[in-house]
């Protein structure tokens, strides 16, 4: 065993010994320790904590330590995995475990700790969207803490066992009780076992005196409802036994055995952007009020949780482009287009509110105008802010808000000012200015300033926001409804974020995605990558305070492309399409590496190839023109871009204004098609900040200038490609995101969820797995090779399905678009050799929903479009009209509107009946049915009662 630790330099005069027992199976060179709060467990210094020692009993690992400890000895404590130097490679998920002594242990006593890792999943349900939301009413079983005494006293043939559980899950009105095969625990009678009580923290225990004879003891947890209906744990018996032959023999067992072992818990739910809801009340665009409305229609329809897209202001270009909903502005101000202007005050004047009538019935329109609707909603805000701002702004309820958020809002206000008085949110134009300090912000934001009402409108704007969603939020809440927030992964390259705080991002670079489902050509989103290592040095605080930040509003959150928390697709700034890209991190071909491979001509593979029979074959008879406006001819048939267009960007510009662009109207498009394929024509690509290295271009082997080059270059450069994309990296990756993933789930207590969708690291999975990750399973996108259909039945339970989502077309676009595709899902999925319907008809529409209703995974969330699809009625637009995003168009325009109110969804009983009968026949939870477990659960059989399960 490990050796003791002194708690002080002075020994107490009652000691006793703490032994911990913690079975785990460890790899070669790693080994676990605890640290605490106590100086005896290391004072949470993880090299000072308390090592174990692996012992074998019987097929099983235990890990055991010892520590002397006074009589009294109270702590926090976790585990910790560590390789030879006590680096921590994993650590235990959920929240510090508290060690409280039994009461009446004496000097001299053994208490022994028996533990067991708490994995990530485990802790979901300590989560806020469950603790706070689902389970809220769970503080109802409780009561009031309880102590724990032992009720008799002790000779030498007794053993105190405590039994310690967590009950995250316990419906209100609930009591548990351990019932196992000897006296004390009623032999299996679960009206005659052992009682426990609440210690808080969703935690139970209870002390049960036996005797050494008595051992082993076999034995379950059980719930008993209110009315008195038992429900016994799940899975095989439990069973304590004690070494009798140990000279120094444990007085005291403490059994912490985790959670109660419940039916797997599942949920569903609706995803809309705030955007597309359609009230009676908005202005052209749905409201964070609307989400009140949209919360009572999930519910009716038996839904406990409502996703929404990005609600962050993007308000970047000042115009319909700023639609784009992951492309902050600001990762902390919220959107004013969510603005209800009707509720900033109680003494609106009249004429106000005729205007705000008018306005209704102008922007009431099939899609969103998003221009209209945000200058209509900021000019009607602005004679309301005139008329009352003194007011407003002296209010307690103000000065906390700015008081609260002012680290963030200051800058933002300002920024916004700086951008309308420059006509321009590039910040590099804007002069003295463009170099962002606090002296600086402090004199543009000071009172004295002829702008100063600016600064404070928007201030006014961001707090009417604030308690606007907060109100939707506690309602949402109150409802056991979960608001599910989006964090994106990224940040407008001209946003208040880049401005603040320039060093953490890389400016001369984009993000994007290599090519896959979404986007052949890959994507290219424009936002420059992150300099995790600057970020790293305070911790990550940016991150944290985004995700302490989302917590005000939000108990679960998506994390847009958890991809790029392993490795970002990171292309060059003035790249325009995300193909000639490479991640970041990753390990390059080195130049050494190469020429070991008898690859030498570095110039001919990393340059676009361009041979005049290429020119021939992609232009024509028009190849000439092209030669003679783009390219050099730097030896025979062999050519060179210019140096004006030697880049994506440039291509596109000088084909807009050159003096010759009368040469090629009508066939501008054509024509930049052909030149980005010329400029992209490479096997390798050269790293700008260092020359002797290179990456592979990705699908090298569609290029001519790969097909051109001799067999054994070929052989080497699909060896190397594979090694560079499959392989090499997979270690890397993985320890980059567990630096930066945890800080995330650490920062909150909201409920993470993780989209994992496009080209998959080996390690991604195994990743999310570990630190208790939800992912994402689409039917269209399936992540197993050689499918071309996902089956939800086969889903694990960690994930959420759905499907479709924001970033591809509706179910019933989806259906329509391809007939051979749907043929093939008729076959092999439905099951039915006869032609399918061309219509993706409601009994379609159910059977692909009722598939994911019945799928393991714990969550099932659906786009409102699908779920409207049921019923015909809702049917009646186009299915293409219904898609929400494009993401193979840089510059698509985010405006799809839900084309019925919320008001007349909600009078709409039928469709909600039937929703609400998907949910209960597949079994999942809904708000008013607390149980979430499967029917069967509820009675429990007398062969379960008697231990026999």
């Amino acid at each position: 065993m490990a050796s003791s630790k002194p708690t002080s330099g002075k020994k107490s005069l009652n000691t006793v010994t703490l032994l911990f027992k913690l079975p785990y199976y460890t790899q070669w060179g790693q080994s676990l320790l605890i640290a605490g709060s106590e100086p005896a467990l290391g004072s949470w210094n993880v090299k000072q904590g308390l090592s174990l020692t692996p012992v074998h009993q019987d097929i099983e690992l235990f890990w055991c330590g010892r520590v002397s400890v006074a009589a009294g000895f109270t702590s926090e404590y976790k585990y910790y995995v560590v390789d030879d130097n006590k680096n921590v490679l994993r650590f235990e998920s959920g929240e510090k475990r508290k060690l409280v002594l039994p009461e009446g242990v004496q000097d001299g006593d053994v208490i022994e700790i028996r533990d067991w890792w708490q994995d990530a999943s485990d802790a979901l349900f300590l989560r806020s969207a469950f603790k706070n939301v689902i389970f809220n009413d769970t503080e109802g079983v409780k009561k009031e803490l309880q102590s724990v005494p032992v009720n008799k006293s002790l000779d030498s043939e007794d053993i105190v066992v405590q039994f310690v559980i967590s009950c995250p899950r316990l419906v209100s009105g609930s009591t548990v009780v351990v019932t196992g095969s000897n006296p004390q625990l009623g032999r299996w009678q679960v009206q005659d076992g052992l009682k426990l009580s609440y210690v808080g923290g969703s935690m139970w225990k209870a002390n049960c005196v036996l005797r050494k004879s008595e051992f082993p003891v076999k034995y379950k947890y059980c719930q008993i409802s209110q009315a008195g209906n038992p429900s016994l744990e799940l899975g095989p018996n439990r069973e304590v036994d004690i070494d009798l032959s140990s000279p120094k023999q444990s007085r005291y067992v403490v059994l912490s055995d985790g959670a109660l072992r419940d039916a797997p818990w599942r949920g569903a739910g609706v995803a809309v952007p705030v955007f597309s809801i359609r009230s009676d009340e908005d202005l052209g665009v749905g409201e964070f009020l609307d989400l009140k409305l949209l919360v009572d229609w999930a519910v009716n329809s038996g839904f406990h949780l409502v996703q929404l897209l990005p609600i962050n202001d993007t308000s970047v270009h000042g115009m319909w482009w700023d639609s784009y909903p992951y492309s902050s502005l600001s990762v902390f101000a919220l959107h004013p287009l969510y603005l209800r202007v009707q509720a900033l005050s109680d003494a609106i004047p009249a004429d106000v509110k005729e205007e705000i009538q008018q306005a209704k019935k102008h922007l009431d329109k099939k899609d969103v105008d998003y221009e209209a609707s945000l200058s209509t909603k900021m000019s009607i805000a602005r004679k309301i802010f005139n008329l009352e701002k003194d007011k407003v702004l002296n209010s307690s309820s103000f000065k906390q808000f700015l008081s609260e958020n002012e680290e963030w809002l200051k800058p933002y206000a300002a920024f916004c000012f700086l951008r309308d008085f420059f006509e321009t949110s590039d910040h590099s134009q804007w002069g003295r200015f463009s170099e962002f300090s606090k002296e600086k912000l402090e004199k543009l934001i000071s009172e004295g300033t002829l702008h100063h009402d600016v600064i404070r409108f928007h201030y006014y704007v961001q707090y009417h926001l604030y308690m606007q969603l907060s109100e939707a939020g506690a309602y949402a809440r109150k409802k056991k409804v979960i608001l599910k927030g989006d964090l994106p992964i990224g940040v407008d390259r001209n946003s208040v974020d880049t401005w603040v705080y320039p060093t953490l991002f890389r400016m001369n670079t984009a993000t994007g995605a290599p090519p896959d489902y979404f986007d052949k050509n890959g994507q290219n989103w424009g936002f420059p990558t992150y300099n995790w290592e600057e970020m790293s040095k305070d911790n990550y605080g940016w991150w944290r305070a985004r995700l302490t930040q989302m917590a005000k509003y939000f108990t679960a959150y998506r994390i847009d492309h958890i991809l790029g928390f392993f490795r970002i697709w990171e292309l060059p700034d003035h790249a325009a399409t995300g193909l000639v890209g490479k991640f970041r991190p990753s390990i390059p071909l080195s130049q050494e590496e190469l020429l070991s491979e008898g690859l030498w001509d570095f110039d001919r593979m990393s340059r676009p190839y361009i041979r005049q029979e290429i020119l021939e074959e992609k232009f024509g008879s028009f190849w000439t023109v092209i030669a003679a406006n783009f390219l050099n001819e730097y030896q025979k048939h062999c050519y060179e871009f210019k140096e004006d267009c030697n880049t994506e960007k440039k291509i596109i510009a000088k084909i807009k204004t050159s003096p010759e662009k009368s040469l090629w109207l009508e066939k501008e498009d054509s024509i930049r098609r052909g030149l980005f394929d010329l400029i992209q024509n490479i096997v390798l690509i050269r790293d700008p900040e260092d020359p002797t290295k290179f990456y592979p271009r990705f699908n090298l082997e569609d290029t001519s200038s790969f097909g051109d080059l001799d067999d054994h270059s070929k052989n080497v450069l699909r060896r190397l490609y594979y090694d560079y994309y499959f392989a090499r990296q997979e270690n890397m990756w993985r320890q980059n995101a567990l630096k930066t993933l945890p800080v995330l789930l650490n920062s909150s207590d909201m409920l993470a969820c993780g989209e994992d969708l496009g080209l998959i690291p080996a390690c991604v999975h195994p990743v999310m797995q570990e630190l208790g990750l939800i992912g994402l399973r689409i039917q269209r996108m399936p992540s197993e090779p050689n499918l071309e259909f996902g089956i939800p039945s086969q889903y694990s339970y960690m994930t959420v399905c759905a499907p479709s989502c924001h970033d591809c077309s509706t179910l019933r676009a989806w259906w329509e678009e391809d007939e051979g595709r749907r043929s093939r899902f008729y076959k092999t999925v439905v099951g039915s050799d006869e032609e399918p319907p061309s219509r993706c008809t409601p009994e379609v529409v159910h059977f692909i929903v009722q598939q994911h209703f019945d799928a393991p995974s714990m969550w099932a969330i659906f786009p409102l479009q699908d779920l409207l699809a049921l019923k015909d009625k809702y049917t009646t637009r186009p299915a293409p009209e219904e898609t929400i995003n494009d993401p193979t168009n840089p510059k698509h325009y985010w405006r799809f509107r839900v084309h019925v109110t919320l008001e007349s969804l909600l009078d709409d009983k039928d469709i909600q009946a039937t929703i609400k009968d998907l949910v209960t026949s597949s079994g999942r939870a809904f708000p008013g049915k607390v149980e979430g477990a499967d029917e069967s659960r509820e009675k429990l059989s007398k062969v379960q009662l008697n231990g026999k399960a």
